[in-house]
């Protein structure tokens, strides 16, 4: 855990006292751990849900794509929440359906209950995850402290989706698939204790109306335009079967836009995008968020498909990587004091990059684990973790404090996005290049078609940092009032 002040007072609108800094560290992180963990944690058991309730390979995506689309669609609805309503309860409140919705997919009988449920662990994710970071920052005051601090939040969001594949495999080796999704139930419990005692409440803002359209048509428009990429697998790319939900996803998306700019509260203020900092690096994190998020559905299921490991096995493959992306988030603060946030930002994309080019290269039906699975998995994941935490720094520093939680909000929802579409467009060149077939060496060219696309969308990161992020910290997040 980074090394933050003993103390730190939190001045709220409707509390003041001192709380441990350590503590709000980590009750935030525990929060982040635990919804990042869900987006990856169900890869290794999909299998076993597939044949228990008997889940087509379309189904398969959408018990993934349910969560993040969910999460990502509804963040910023999140995250203006607890500007205006308070952080801490809307930590709770999302805590509170994130834990429910998880008892309610692992007593699932039916695949449809299944995905509703993740569905609804989404929406809970995404009125909590703003919080954790906004709670965070305002517990440790601008400048290196915060930048440590922000560095462990990285780094537990980064662990929690790294450690997905190894927590899933053992619940559903030693237990069964259900307990990727009951094991919330206990930790939920036990980080609400937490944050009942160890947070204190804040708001940035007056009361106003939530944008619920707005809330409403990114998320639609999101999930319509996943659908029609999935269609692309089944359908190809001038059916209508795709054709009509890609045109319908991209015209909601057009709509929410236009909803933003004229009304006068809206959930994603376009002023925000003036900020030259804020606007790169939330495209960046999305670009990252696209091929880094695929990386442990490809792994996972390269490992298993493939070379025939269970699912324990295919989890524990993978924990070396899970340790380099914690390792990369916490060198990340110490490396930006030297070169600076920019300058870390292209490197740890460059690193994850050779990781993508070597895994393409070296990936075959009879691989090793050596050299298919543990070197390109330690480059890949180290690069992320080095990118992802000043990309952090630079999305939320210098925000006014009534747009903290729409501004943490919206970081988490590039990444999430990019991960949620990412999936979605690397799948179907995955199939395409697969030619249909399922034998091991079919199988395999599709997934080095998938990681040889993820290092080449990451080459087009690091030419958007190049040309579109600024060397310096650009001015204060203006007010939504003032950029509606």
């Amino acid at each position: 855990m980074a090394q933050t002040p003993t103390q730190a007072p939190i001045t709220t609108g409707t509390s003041r006292r001192s709380i441990p800094t350590w503590a709000v560290v980590l009750t935030a992180c525990a929060g982040q751990f635990l919804v990042v963990l869900d987006v990856s944690v169900v890869n290794t058991a999909l299998p076993s849900m597939r044949s228990d309730l008997g889940l087509s390979a379309l189904g398969l995506q959408w018990v993934v794509n349910a969560y993040s689309i969910a999460f990502a669609g509804f963040m910023l609805l999140g995250g203006r929440a607890g500007d205006l309503f308070g952080r801490k309860r809307m930590f709770l409140v999302g805590l509170a359906l994130f834990t429910a919705a998880s008892l309610a997919g692992g007593l699932a009988q039916e695949s449809w209950q299944l995905l509703a449920a993740r569905a609804v662990q989404g929406l809970g994710a995404a009125v909590l995850a703003p919080s954790t970071l906004t709670l965070l920052t305002s517990a440790v005051p601008e400048g290196p402290a915060r930048i440590r601090a922000i560095g462990t939040w990285t780094a537990v969001g980064a662990g929690g989706g790294a450690a997905g594949g190894l927590v899933g495999g053992l619940l559903t080796d030693l237990l069964s698939w259900r307990w990727v999704l009951l094991i919330n139930v206990p930790v939920g419990v036990l980080v609400l204790v937490a944050a009942v005692f160890w947070l204190s409440e804040s708001r940035g803002g007056e009361r106003r109306r939530l944008d619920l359209p707005g809330a409403v048509l990114v998320t639609a428009g999101l999930a319509t335009l996943a659908y029609g990429i999935v269609q692309t697998e089944v359908e190809g790319w001038t059916a209508p079967a795709t054709l009509v939900p890609l045109a319908a996803g991209l015209l909601l998306i057009a709509v929410f836009l236009l909803v933003e700019a004229r009304t006068k509260t809206p959930l994603m203020p376009l002023g925000l995008f003036k900020v030259r900092s804020v606007a790169a690096a939330n495209a960046v994190m999305m670009v990252c968020g696209a091929a880094s998020f695929a990386m442990w559905f490809f792994m996972t299921v390269y490992a298993q498909n493939v070379l025939g490991y269970s699912a324990i096995e295919a989890g524990l493959a993978l924990v070396p990587s899970s340790l380099t992306v914690m390792l990369g988030s916490k060198l990340a603060p110490r490396l930006m004091r030297v070169i600076g946030a920019k300058n870390v930002t292209i490197l740890g994309i460059l690193i994850a990059a050779s990781g993508y080019g070597l895994q393409q290269a070296t990936i075959a039906p009879d691989g090793g684990y050596l050299s298919s699975i543990l070197f390109p998995g330690i480059l890949m994941m180290l690069g992320a973790g080095l990118a992802m935490t000043p990309l952090a720094s630079l999305a939320t520093s210098g925000a006014a404090p009534s747009e903290a939680g729409l501004v943490s909000g919206l970081i988490n929802t590039s990444r999430t996005m990019g991960g949620a579409l990412g999936l979605s467009i690397l799948s179907t060149i995955a199939a395409a290049h697969s030619g249909g077939g399922s034998d091991p060496a079919a199988l395999t060219d599709g997934y080095a078609a998938a990681f040889r696309t993820s290092g080449l969308i990451l080459l087009g990161g690091v030419v958007l940092v190049l040309l579109w992020m600024p060397s310096e910290r650009g001015p204060k997040v203006p007010a939504a009032r003032k950029s509606a």
